[in-house]
């Protein structure tokens, strides 16, 4: 593919990264395949996870085409620019185009990022994984590779107010092993691709910087004493999100 906007827009995030006094800590970049197809399972705790999870295969020198809802690969100007990075627009409506878009994708040698939530974690836990990630890497014929983002959500994420302050905070980015998909049994790999994802959490969160774990902060899981609701009670916030969704939906479908 042609890529004329993405490279000089890495450097540029590069610099904006550095004057907003963010330190992006990669590891594992490795397990990324310098040639070939290969699938990346994104933990997705804000908005804008992508923009750090690249980080993770960049050390290899490979571009990371992410799976991207349709809202946003639709908007005027940062849409054009999403499109510009040949990313792969998602319309959860049609979700069926947008799996077989990203196994061509993977098939002609492209590194793809998928969100196997679907949705932000409210918790900042590994919620339940939808099947489509395994089912991708394994009908391509490609490694599915976890990724864990940690940090990105201190900037913007869902019910919290966005913070693009020049505030010190640290970004990790973990790299996992490949995990080898055969598609045979979808549901045990799927479970296999959360375990994987749950354990290397729970090391990021262990690793991050002391000087950054603040008590009871709002971003941090409540397992490890932080003031992010349970997984509960964040599956009945999006629960309730949901329905909202639905009845503005309904409501304004009943006045057309």
């Amino acid at each position: 593919m042609l890529d004329i906007t993405y490279p000089p827009v890495i450097v540029t995030a590069k610099v904006l990264f550095r004057l907003m006094r963010q330190r992006v800590v990669v590891s594992g970049s490795e397990n990324v395949p310098r040639k070939g197809g290969a699938l990346l399972a994104i933990n997705h705790t804000g908005y804008i996870d992508f923009i750090f999870a690249g980080a993770g295969a960049e050390p290899q020198k490979r571009l990371v085409r992410f799976m991207i809802k349709k809202e946003m690969m639709d908007q005027v100007g940062v849409g054009h620019l999403l499109r510009s990075f040949h990313h792969i627009r998602v319309d959860r409506s049609a979700g069926e185009q947008a799996l077989s878009d990203a196994k061509d994708y993977l098939e002609s040698g492209e590194i793809v990022g998928i969100y196997p939530e679907a949705t932000i974690s409210r918790s900042f836990e590994i919620k339940e994984l939808k099947t489509g990630a395994v089912r991708i890497a394994a009908e391509a014929g490609v490694p599915l590779i976890p990724v864990i983002v940690w940090g990105a959500q201190r900037l913007m994420t869902k019910d919290h107010p966005k913070d693009f302050s020049r505030t010190a905070r640290t970004i990790t980015v973990k790299v996992g092993e490949p995990i080898a998909v055969t598609g045979e049994d979808v549901a045990a790999e799927t479970a296999l691709l959360r375990e994987r994802m749950r354990t290397m959490l729970d090391e990021v969160i262990a690793d991050y910087p002391d000087g950054e774990k603040a008590p009871g902060s709002w971003w941090t899981p409540a397992r490890f004493g932080g003031g992010a609701p349970t997984p509960e009670v964040a599956e009945k916030m999006d629960a309730d999100e949901l329905a909202a969704r639905a009845a503005k939906k309904a409501e304004h479908d009943a006045q057309k």
